[in-house]
């Protein structure tokens, strides 16, 4: 428990002559000056309404306040709060836009206003507690409070206000006709205010240097992560563009081997592989490039674009597969990017084809809907567990699962297909029921 309560202690101690890591130091103070102004703006505005309201009022209930002790000083000391937050109300403003105020000039000008705001607070408890302070400090401790909880004041700056809040109660000690002892007992009372002050002054400017430097650090991780995040994809893009070369070359031999008569498993097996991986390239290199390729779209059949889709599907899959397609007018017209709308039809209709049996077909309908459309791609597979449905089409995603014969999926494809529907402006939907198949559907507007 001893051990506890030094190491408790030690710590206090520490917060009381903290000061920022080196490393932000100059940043913090460049921050918070500006910070420290615009708060001395804010309150500057605050005080000036506060004696303006004041000042009104003495017009409605003048003849109660002629009868008020000090009327006189209570006058000045209103004249003065009104005068004074003028000037540090535009001098402020002007030394937020100037870019010829340095740093220091800033924390003088802060400095300045601190002082005058506890000044004026201090003279009104003084002026209340007919000229022993003592007995009413509460519009003083409202200054000391707004300078601790507003103000990030650095280890000389608030050790020089809180000397003056001392220096502040043995000047006001010089004109009062009170005891030795009451006089005693107010410089005794500043001194607690004063390292009331200097505490809490202190703790605000620890967590809010603390906050600054988690901040600091947060942005430097995440710049780090962007730059390792930029250099993953160059490497990425390298690999896959180098990679997609030798593939192009194995399946155009496979596929003249094949035409040739040379029929073979082994053959086959290249052929279906290389396309595999090849694909598995381009959602690569697709993702990789999703930001840096402009995106156009351009008035389009859909009718037609559909068809040659499938038709290009029914040429390379096995002949069992029939890919049926129909639509309910015979031209219905969209705005697209035809590449990227193909590649995501085409993500879509390999979904299936992977996850449902050769001798099933895949059903494509597009139907007009006054001026949308809906299109359809539905297979009769084994569906998609409801628990894999909500990561789906997330990048990467977990739900990427073998294919039937074997066809590895590294969670893109999907992905790639709901980003490029989404940039037509578009939805995509889907309804699955495992061992039902499942139906993608894609709802857009007409031109």
């Amino acid at each position: 428990m001893l051990s506890l309560f030094l190491f408790q202690n030690y710590r206090l101690f520490q917060i009381f002559k903290y000061k920022i890591f080196n490393r932000y130091a100059a940043e913090f103070k460049h921050a918070y000056s500006y910070i420290n102004l615009k708060q001395v703006t804010v309150l500057s505005t605050v005080l000036l309404t506060i004696a303006i309201g004041v000042r009104l009022t003495s017009f409605f209930y003048h003849d109660e306040l002629m009868s008020l002790p000090m009327l006189q000083q209570y006058n000045i000391l209103n004249w003065v709060q009104i005068i004074g937050s003028i000037f540090f109300l535009i001098i402020s403003s002007l030394a937020l836009n100037a870019k010829s105020w340095k740093t220091h000039h800033r924390n003088l000008l802060v400095i300045g206003f601190c002082l005058f705001l506890l000044t004026s607070s201090f003279t009104v408890s003084y002026l209340f507690s007919l000229e022993n302070p003592k007995n009413t400090l509460t519009i003083f401790l409202t200054g000391i409070v707004a300078v601790c909880v507003f103000f990030a004041l650095e280890l000389a700056e608030i050790t020089i206000i809180s000397a003056y809040i001392i220096l502040l109660f043995v000047a006001a000690m010089i004109i009062p006709e009170i005891s030795g002892q009451q006089k005693l007992l107010n410089v005794i009372m500043s001194g607690v205010l004063a390292f009331f002050l200097y505490a809490c002054s202190r703790y605000s400017y620890y967590f809010k240097a603390e906050q600054f430097v988690k901040v600091k650090e947060l942005e430097e991780k995440n710049k780090e992560v962007v730059e390792l995040n930029q250099q993953k994809g160059e490497i990425l893009g390298f690999v896959a563009h180098d990679l997609r070369n030798p593939l192009n070359n194995i399946e155009a031999l496979s596929q003249i081997m094949i035409e040739d008569g040379k029929e073979d498993a082994e053959l086959e097996l290249i052929l279906s592989s290389a396309r595999q991986a090849k694909s598995i390239i381009n959602d690569l290199i697709e993702v990789i490039q999703h930001d840096k390729i402009p995106f156009n779209t351009l008035a389009t059949d859909l009718v037609v674009l559909i068809q040659e889709i499938c038709a290009n599907w029914q040429a390379n899959v096995n002949p069992e597969r029939k890919i049926n397609f129909k639509a309910s007018e015979q031209k219905l017209i969209a705005s697209i990017n035809t590449s990227k709308f193909t590649r995501a039809i085409d993500n879509l209709i390999g979904n299936g084809i992977k996850f449902s049996n050769t001798n099933t077909p895949i059903e494509i309908s597009l139907i007009k809907k006054e001026n949308t459309y809906e299109l359809s791609i539905a297979d009769q597979g084994i569906g998609i567990p409801e628990d894999l449905r909500a990561m789906l089409f997330d990048q990467f995603s977990k739900a990427g699962r073998t294919g039937l014969n074997g066809e590895k999926s590294i969670g893109l494809g999907l992905h790639i297909s709901k980003n490029i529907i989404e940039m037509h402006g578009c939805q995509l939907s889907l309804e699955s029921e495992e061992n039902k198949g499942t139906i993608f559907r894609i709802s857009g507007s007409l031109c």
